[in-house]
């Protein structure tokens, strides 16, 4: 990948590498989200590098055969070639999943050898974890990484204005249109780091197909590892070639897809996807009211890891070609997807799932697309994919809810309005054009820091 890509994630790592008490940092992520990549970067800020791929059955030997941290060091320096100057290298093991053992070790690299920079990294390693002794908890810490987003894509193919605009807030006018145009290319190619790769390679998206087509299935081989058993492994297909047309829709698990499955199977095999971030299921929650507490009896929405990856399974990369506005994009059912990727894509410290809104009485039903909350308020947030649309669901949130403060993201430009539902509740809406998801918590800081957003 283009040593130019800059990942926002490597603010993180550097903040690590100079913390005084950093412990061994566990990269998590689906596969090909650039976890190694970001590790390789940093890497060029140490003296020396080691980078293990346990899924080598020399490297997997390391652990296999040493039961202390400071033997089975040595050996890996001595047969490496490197000196034992643990303060200036980075130990990178990657693919750590394959080895339990090497999962457990970690602590003891935290206890008995602080001053080496470990970072582990596995695409599965939800999977592994039944598997440990004994789990550092405590001794480790966590960083997430995921496809690029927008604010990445744009740096990646040097629009730096562009980007500049994007994170000045609020959005100045003359910016939204040369915006939308960047994120209507985005939208398309989707934030796997080698299709942006590709996109930039050869200025052109007439390639990504075969990338797309590569890595879904890459993560249709990792079934077996996924599954059980050969039932699971057919639910588990069965479920990829059928999830992305229920896109932005909720789902039950009863007979999914056409199927004669059962709902206990179905769910199980969600599951597995879910812990592979590969297709996540994402609940509601029936409160207006902090703190979050999603209804996991409620029927789940789900989310997919990449866009791009869901326009290659539709497959409508090539009509997408062909749009101006991307509210046609399957029925409109894109953009809200989109949104939310894009809001998951700046959690590196922690990770934790979006929500939605839905309030279910007979002959009333209301959904609001997502939920955020910030500084003790629940904010909902409407996302239409073209410049209007109706808020019934919004104003029946606003006539619960214990604050003021409302959030459309739409193809229209910023701007602040106070408003009324029809039962009478004041509000303000803060409008604004869904490509600039990545900075939704700035602009409800904004929004919450004028002096004049009293309604």
């Amino acid at each position: 990948m283009d040593s130019n890509f800059q990942r926002h994630i490597e603010k993180d790592l550097l903040a690590w590498k100079e913390a005084p008490d950093r412990k061994p940092l566990i990269l998590r992520g689906a596969r090909q989200v650039g976890k190694t990549t970001v590790v390789k970067s940093l890497a060029k800020s140490y003296a020396q590098f080691i980078h293990l791929n346990l899924e080598k059955v020399v490297h997997k030997t390391y652990f296999d055969t040493y039961n202390d941290v400071k033997s089975l060091s040595e050996a890996i320096f001595l047969d490496q070639n490197k000196k034992p100057d643990w303060e200036n290298t980075l130990l990178f093991i990657d693919e750590i999943q394959e080895s339990p053992k090497a999962i457990h070790m970690l602590r003891y690299f935290y206890e008995e050898l602080p001053e080496l920079h470990v970072i582990a990294a596995g695409s599965l390693l939800e999977f592994a974890l039944g598997n440990v002794r004994s789990f550092p908890v405590g001794r480790v810490e966590y960083r997430y990484v995921y496809p690029m987003n927008f604010a990445e894509f744009l740096a990646a193919t040097k629009q730096e204005q562009a980007l500049r605009e994007l994170n000045t807030i609020p959005l100045r006018p003359i910016a939204h249109a040369t915006l939308f145009r960047h994120f209507h290319s985005y939208a398309i190619t989707g934030g796997m780091p080698e299709a942006v790769k590709t996109y930039v390679r050869d200025q052109s998206l007439l390639n990504l197909p075969r990338v797309y087509d590569s890595i879904w299935s890459t993560y249709q081989d990792d079934v077996e590892k996924y599954a059980n058993n050969d039932i699971d492994k057919k639910v588990i297909k069965h479920i990829m070639r059928t999830a992305p047309t229920y896109l932005d829709e909720r789902v039950t698990f009863q007979n999914f897809g056409n199927s004669n499955y059962r709902s206990r199977e179905i769910g199980e095999a969600f599951r597995s996807l879910d812990d592979a971030k590969v297709i996540q299921l994402i609940y509601p929650v029936t409160s207006t009211e902090f703190p979050l507490q999603p209804d996991l009896k409620k029927s789940p929405r789900l989310q997919f890891l990449d866009t791009g990856l869901v326009n290659h399974a539709l497959g409508i990369q090539s009509k997408m070609l062909q749009m101006d506005d991307l509210s046609q994009a399957y029925k409109g059912k894109l953009t809200p997807h989109l949104v939310t990727q894009e809001i998951i894509s700046v959690q590196t410290l922690n990770y934790q799932k979006p929500n939605f809104w839905v309030r279910q009485k007979k002959q009333s039903q209301a959904e609001v697309d997502l939920v955020i909350a910030h500084e003790g308020m629940l904010i909902p947030i409407e996302i239409k994919s073209g410049p209007t649309g109706t808020l019934r669901s919004l104003h029946q949130f606003m006539n619960q809810s214990p604050h003021p403060y409302a959030i459309r993201m739409y193809a229209g430009e910023f701007r602040i309005e106070h408003h009324k539902t029809p039962e009478g509740t004041p509000y303000i809406l803060m409008n604004l054009p869904y490509f600039v998801g990545t900075k939704l918590r700035e602009y409800i800081s904004y929004l919450l820091n004028q002096k004049h957003n009293q309604p």
